[in-house]
């Protein structure tokens, strides 16, 4: 479990093909104390430490699932991910309750300079729609975020949020370097879904 509170933005040094469609990824997290089999949210991906040094170098491995379903796919030698470790029983929790298990994908449609903060603006798959509210709670790329505002759906089968990035995350997350059209990993609040799966007993089938 995680809390959406980036503690590092770490470098991938090498990606490496491992076993049928899966990566290795090699990434200088900055964490000198990793453990061998620790969960790190990678661009918000939960992921296990499978080998690490005294130095914070980490390998990580990464299904194909996962590949296809979040934009570690799309990773390159000499990117940048968010990185942050699983929060214990003692952690305060500054953001939200974050699984690491990524719902979806985003993709950036805007980037606004509002005067030492940035407003950004995303297009989200519909299915998505119904677990978004305004000042609800958001990760993108595993960073905790508040959502400002949420469109209805288009024809195109999505819609869009609107967000607010303080200078400390633009700063110290990996948004700051997405462009435009770019895939952002996004998991929803859990707490969303597990309503909408307690409620499903009680909602009476539709007659239009």
């Amino acid at each position: 479990m995680f809390s959406g509170i980036i503690e590092q933005v770490g470098r991938i040094e090498a990606i490496a093909p491992e076993g049928d469609g899966a990566l290795r990824l090699t990434l200088g997290t900055g964490f000198p104390d990793l453990e061998l089999g620790e969960s790190v949210a990678v661009n918000g991906v939960c992921l296990t430490v499978v080998r690490h040094d005294a130095q914070g170098l980490a390998d990580f491995f990464v299904s194909p699932e996962t590949l296809a379903r979040t934009n570690l796919g799309r990773a390159t030698a000499g990117g940048a991910v968010n990185l942050e470790r699983a929060v214990t029983l003692a952690t305060r929790l500054s953001g939200h309750l974050v699984q690491g298990h990524v719902d979806g994908e985003a993709h950036l449609v805007e980037v606004i300079d509002d005067g030492g903060s940035w407003r950004i603006g995303l297009s989200l798959p519909a299915a998505l729609h119904r677990f978004c509210v305004e000042k609800g709670s958001i990760a993108l790329n595993g960073v905790s975020l508040t959502l400002n505002s949420v469109s209805p759906c288009d024809a195109g089968g999505r819609f869009l949020i609107g967000l607010t990035l303080i200078p400390h995350t633009w700063a110290h997350t990996n948004l700051k370097s997405a462009a435009i059209n770019d895939p952002i990993n996004v998991e929803v609040d859990v707490l969303a879904k597990y309503v909408e799966q307690l409620c499903h007993a009680y909602l009476k089938p539709s007659n239009a």
